[in-house]
């Protein structure tokens, strides 16, 4: 009943059901079982990258990916993965997913982001109208090894620390400033109570403490802060829409914000449905909320780089004809961890896997996060567009602002991890000693130069025409 991964046994998603059916456990239990998983998986193994099969092939991993997408959008997403080493971990977590199957694992399984890289974090507003640092993309959330998630934020902190040109140590000192927040802080949630652990979240009074010594941050959070409060439907309506023949659009920016081809009384019958099925995903109140929008747009809007190609969108709605509300709906394809050969989604439909994820792990979540399937198209999820949302520009980091910023992300993620999954039985596996941080240091160093290697791979490919990086106004249909 045990899986060995690289020397470490893995239990299986079977033996933690059973587990979970057991008498309860104390804390001090818990913290002892994660302590004995040290003697099967030793915190010094971790940092294998593990051997890849003689047949395996990342860039043909990365073509397949595209199976599905949207044909005319696939060569921007090429264009953006060729931008840099980091951009193509962005845009091929599918390659680091099976990389990570190969690696150690100690046992524990939480709720995973799937995705976990520096800049899939950020601020953003709670339903409370306060803002919270938190992760802020699950497209690939699904339960697994609770190390694969700090692995990928590592290694995105060298690659970011090389993209910027900084020394070697500082690469390494990012990397360790991850891995030591997250043991550190998982230390700490362990010793809450349940529903204290529930209710954790990073608020920017938290971060303003954390970032003390660092006057530059400091100097910018109030300035942060007041941009994300400014960053709502209302603030955003004049650069996405205007009225065209005396009604409500959003503007055409191609390729990037497109209207559907397809456009016939079949196509408004289709979203209309769609969104009566998104609706019977709320919550009761929020019905009534959503209830009063009327949908006035909708149209293509390119996202991010692993999400190219794949269909997103955004819709206008107003409410009383001068209250704008975007929403964005983005196509939920299976996790690229259920192409791994351990795990599979307790979900038939993927948008529910995504928000169930994702209001698993965030602190808050949206109050219109919901789903809807599309008949013969696809699944979906749905959320406020840049509510309140902010994110970080690496290109404007100093060093030890790199390096801090990786601390903040390990925090955020043990408070995931935490929340998600059982924080005294990791914690007592990681220890007080920095032996766990520095495995994460070589993981994150090594697998970082698989990546480049991929990577000059991936560029000579596009210098070959393998990968085609010019984008086409041909072939950009919504519907498959």
């Amino acid at each position: 009943m045990l899986e060995k991964v690289s020397g470490c046994s893995l239990p299986s998603g079977r033996i933690f059901a059973a587990m979970a059916s057991e008498a309860p456990l104390t804390r001090a239990q818990r913290y002892e079982r994660g302590h004995a998983l040290r003697a099967g998986c030793p915190r010094s193994t971790q940092g294998a990258i593990g051997e890849r099969d003689a047949s395996f092939d990342a860039l043909k991993l990365i073509e397949e990916s595209n199976a599905g997408r949207i044909p005319g959008l696939v060569p921007l997403r090429y264009r953006r993965m060729a931008q840099s080493a980091l951009a193509f971990l962005r845009g091929s977590a599918i390659v680091q997913a099976h990389d990570l199957s190969n690696t150690p694992a100690s046992g524990p399984i939480v709720q995973l982001c799937g995705d976990c890289h520096l800049l899939n974090f950020g601020g953003f507003g709670t339903p409370e109208r306060n803002l919270t640092f938190d992760i802020n993309d699950f497209d690939e959330t699904l339960p697994g090894p609770w190390e694969w998630d700090l692995k990928r934020l590592a290694t995105s902190a060298v690659l970011a620390a090389r993209q910027r040109n900084f020394p070697k140590a500082v690469a390494r000192d990012a990397a360790r400033s991850a891995a030591q927040s997250y043991r550190e802080r998982m230390r700490y949630y362990a010793q809450l109570s349940t529903i204290e652990v529930w209710y954790a979240r990073i608020d920017f009074a938290d971060l303003a403490d954390f970032f003390k010594r660092n006057a530059a941050v400091l100097g910018a959070l109030p300035t942060i802060e007041r941009y994300a409060r400014r960053r709502t439907s209302e603030s955003v309506a004049p650069k996405l829409a205007t009225l065209r023949d005396g009604r409500p659009a959003i503007v055409d920016d191609p390729p990037l914000i497109y209207h559907f081809h397809e456009h016939s009384s079949e196509s408004e019958a289709f979203i209309r449905d769609f969104f009566e099925r998104y609706r019977r995903s709320l919550a009761a109140d929020r019905r009534q909320l959503f209830d009063r929008y009327r949908l006035q747009d909708i149209a293509i809007k390119v996202v991010g780089i692993g999400s190219i190609g794949t269909r997103c969108a955004i819709a206008l709605f107003l409410s009383d004809d001068t209250d704008p509300l975007f929403l964005q709906v983005k196509e939920a394809r299976r996790s690229i961890l259920e192409a791994t050969p351990r795990f599979e989604s307790r979900f038939a439909h993927q948008g529910e896997r995504v928000v169930d994820g994702q209001r698993l792990m965030q602190a808050a979540s949206d109050i219109f996060l919901g789903w809807a399937e599309a008949p013969g198209s696809a699944d979906y999820y749905v959320r406020q567009l840049r509510d309140m949302k902010v994110s970080v520009d690496i290109e404007r980091f100093l060093p030890p602002t790199l390096v801090e910023y990786a601390g903040v992300c390990g925090w955020a993620l043990a408070r995931a991890h935490a929340k998600a999954g059982d924080a005294a039985t990791i914690a007592g596996y990681l220890g007080r000693s920095d032996r766990f941080d520095r495995a994460i240091v070589r993981y994150a160093t090594v697998y970082a130069d698989r990546v480049e290697g991929d990577f000059d791979r991936f560029t000579s490919g596009v210098a070959a025409g393998r990968f085609s990086t010019d984008a086409s106004d041909k072939e950009l249909d919504f519907l498959p």
